[in-house]
């Protein structure tokens, strides 16, 4: 099939986004289809398009047998609602750039659109449905504007009418839905009935080790965060919640956020509390050094309707005991293949409990998770035979 692939999300940015999308188009082209990802210039998460790309309206690159096509945004990670919805309407317009390989686009079987942002999704189907009359694969990956609702970010007026409309005319429009969790397909067959295929954020099984790794339980409890330092994540209330010294735990954070100085500031001022901040790292560097914890922490500030966090998968596929702090579907995987610990949205008292079951851990009984990270991988969450069947479905 030729395919395009249309995001506001694309590596080299960070961010469960960027990493699904990237995965995704990758492993189509893998599977002999031409792709073609469409997406701004790199500016996440730091609200500035990346030094390499300054004073650039376009760049077309080649990722191998992938044609990457970047458009002009305005930047922006700010509070300012304005100025976000500026953001998102920037790229909304100038994507319609690519306008100018109409030739090439008459060529196209599908587009898969990510929705949201809901503006960005809603013109591009404007653009490929309407005009060039292409069958659109819209992935939803959240549910806005019901996230945002859920997060305080936007309270029921007006504007989430509108946002409400837009939601509507996307899956209206759509020809399918790859929806990132059930609860998500749930919603949108409650508004219309539009043919969908569940497709998590898996991640590829290349280079993945089937050991198990080694456990040694020496000392604390080694616990690890690493993603985005922002408000939905909450890890500036956890680490003043929660003395991970007086549960002989120690935990340390690597990333970059809106909260980042405040935690760094909370660490140097309180030594005692057991919360080291490392920076960040490349993903490669980043993977190598995950499975050296006993576990890692995914925390989600809210419950959020058809949120499954993406590194629930990654951290499975690197064999690394789970602790999710988020409820619903999410908690769910990680009960269903006994993969490590949940607990619900800020229930801080929950989670300490976890963290000191996984101390009373024997090394034997640690090993057994990591064994059933790998069992989940290789079966159930396999993500080639996932996109196997994402082929297939498509094709049908």
């Amino acid at each position: 099939m030729n395919i395009i692939v249309l995001s506001n999300y694309y590596v080299p940015e960070m961010g469960a986004a960027a990493n699904r999308i990237y995965n995704l188009a990758s492993g189509l082209s893998e599977r002999d289809n031409e792709v073609t990802v469409i997406c701004p210039l790199p500016n996440y998460p730091e609200g500035r398009v990346f030094q390499d790309y300054r004073g650039k309206l376009y760049a077309k690159e080649s990722e191998g047998a992938l044609s990457v096509y970047r458009y002009w945004i305005y930047p922006s990670v700010s509070s300012n609602p304005l100025l976000r919805v500026l953001s998102m309407l920037s790229f909304a317009v100038s994507l319609w750039g690519y306008v100018l390989r109409a030739k090439a686009i008459s060529k196209v079987d599908y587009v898969i659109i990510q929705n949201s942002p809901l503006l960005v999704s809603m013109s591009g189907i404007v653009l490929f449905k309407k005009i060039f009359r292409k069958k659109i694969a819209l992935n939803v990956s959240d549910l806005w504007p019901l996230s945002a609702l859920e997060l305080g970010a936007i309270k029921k007026g007006r504007m989430y009418h509108i946002l409400e409309w837009i939601e509507r005319f996307n899956y209206r429009n759509a020809d399918c839905v790859l929806g990132q969790s059930n609860e998500i397909i749930d919603h949108v067959q409650e508004i219309e009935k539009t043919p969908s295929f569940l497709y998590r954020n898996l991640q590829p099984q290349s280079g993945a080790s089937n050991s198990g790794g080694i456990v040694d339980r020496v000392g604390s409890v080694r616990l690890v965060y690493a993603g985005l330092l922002g408000v939905a994540q909450g890890m500036l209330d956890m680490v003043k919640a929660i003395n991970f010294s007086e549960l002989s735990a120690e935990l340390e954070i690597y990333g970059h956020g809106n909260e980042e100085e405040a935690i760094r500031r909370f660490i140097d001022e309180n030594p005692e509390c057991g919360v080291s901040y490392k920076g960040s790292l490349k993903k490669e560097e980043l993977h190598a050094r995950l499975p050296e914890y006993d576990a890692s922490i995914v925390p989600l500030k809210t419950r959020i309707k058809g949120a499954v966090p993406s590194k629930i998968f990654e951290l499975i596929y690197l064999q690394v005991p789970v602790l999710f702090c988020g409820g619903g579907e999410g908690a769910r995987i990680v009960d269903e293949f006994n993969v490590g610990f949940s607990s619900e949205p800020g229930d801080f008292e929950s989670l300490k409990l976890n963290i000191r079951k996984l101390g009373e851990m024997s090394a034997s009984d640690l090993q057994a998770l990591k064994q059933n990270c790998i069992n989940a991988a290789q079966n159930s969450l396999d993500f080639d035979k996932q996109l196997d069947e994402l082929v297939a479905w498509l094709k049908k």
